[in-house]
């Protein structure tokens, strides 16, 4: 067994998403994510380099089994705006459920350094190709408006979805995340389709 796939790995990974929720990155010292994991200190550096290894594989871990998630339902349903509102729903859903999470990717990886900014955008990749496949599809079956760019089709998807999570995290979750759904999928969806009447 890898150490990915122990318990332990797992333990300390969920660990630090709570310790750095509460404290921030720069106040989440390592003992404190050890003790919130029911381990010795010594045992994080067994399965991570150092804080900042924790961090990116904190990300790599839920980023990893999100894209999965996303994957396995897309792949289920043939229709593009059917698509379109999974993914909106699951990436809401997925940070909804879990708070703590939504601190952690919203407002403190976004207060590390280039270097763990750069790790992280590589691993924002496998999200942004599977949003970049579904605009391309819904072009190909003229769904989408075949004017769009593929590339800044995804950045507009993943920056509109971020930002209403980052709001909603900056007002303390008072309100349904799940609520905006519908709202966000009709003014992407509008947005892609373009104006029909010119076809």
């Amino acid at each position: 067994m890898s150490k990915r796939n122990s318990l332990k790995y797992n333990q300390i990974i969920d660990a630090a998403v709570t310790v750095i929720a509460e404290n921030g990155y720069h106040n989440a010292q390592v003992s404190k994510i050890a003790k919130e994991a029911g381990v010795a200190d010594g045992t994080i550096y067994l399965y991570f380099k150092n804080k900042e290894d924790l961090l990116v594989s904190l990300f790599e871990v839920k980023m990893g089994q999100f894209v999965d998630t996303i994957t396995t339902e897309l792949e289920r349903l043939p229709d593009v705006e059917d698509q379109l509102r999974a993914l909106v729903r699951l990436h809401f859903q997925q940070l909804n459920a879990d708070p703590e999470l939504a601190v952690v990717t919203q407002l403190e990886l976004r207060q590390s350094n280039s270097a763990l900014r750069s790790q992280i955008n590589e691993v924002l990749k496998g999200y942004l190709q599977v949003v970049e496949e579904m605009i391309v599809t819904g072009k190909q079956e003229q769904v989408f408006s075949d004017v769009i760019n593929e590339k800044l089709g995804r950045q507009m998807v993943f920056g509109t979805l971020d930002e209403v999570v980052t709001n909603w995290v900056m007002k303390d979750c008072r309100y349904d995340l799940m609520e905006l759904v519908e709202p966000v999928h009709e003014l992407l969806l509008n947005g892609f389709k373009g104006n029909q009447s010119e076809r």
